[in-house]
């Protein structure tokens, strides 16, 4: 595999917080809105599966750590890479989030399919999927700063 493709061969490139703190700062005011009225296990779910898309390690650590803490079993964080696979150990509810996060993380047809949108909307109200929706949205943002920046695990950007 090559080392530079997958940044295994250098250390971070930079501190976002060090030199934009007003940036950084608009973010966690957007991350902590975003998260207003969500269920807070399902809200972790949210961000571990955008991150695993994303493969930032250092986002799926901190959400790990933070599903632990706000009661998530292991095994469902566990089968979060397949969710779809693992039946019902995910309520219709976390489904249809799962859904919705991967077709805004992934955007491979260029939009949300109207039927992933419609799933979601079957299980939240207008005011939870405008939270949901900028919640998946601000992980992304995250996701590529400390993919970009190659954060290390258990340090902040």
């Amino acid at each position: 595999m090559n080392t530079e493709s997958t940044g295994h061969a250098h250390g971070p490139r930079g501190s976002f917080l060090k030199h934009a703190p007003d940036v950084y700062e608009a973010i966690i005011k957007l991350s902590q809105a975003s998260k207003k009225g969500l269920d807070p296990a399902l809200t972790e779910l949210v961000l571990i599966r955008a991150s695993q898309l994303n493969h930032c390690a250092f986002c799926i650590d901190m959400h790990v750590r933070d599903a632990r803490k706000a009661g998530e079993s292991e095994e469902r964080v566990y089968l979060l890479s397949a969710w779809e696979e693992a039946g019902d150990v995910y309520t219709p509810k976390e489904q249809a989030a799962l859904a919705l996060t991967e077709a805004v993380t992934v955007l491979t047809d260029g939009f949300v399919p109207d039927a992933v949108y419609e799933r979601a909307a079957a299980h939240f109200t207008e005011a939870e999927l405008a939270r949901l929706i900028p919640l998946i949205s601000v992980i992304n943002v995250w996701n590529r700063i400390n993919v970009t920046l190659r954060t290390p695990v258990g340090h902040l950007s």
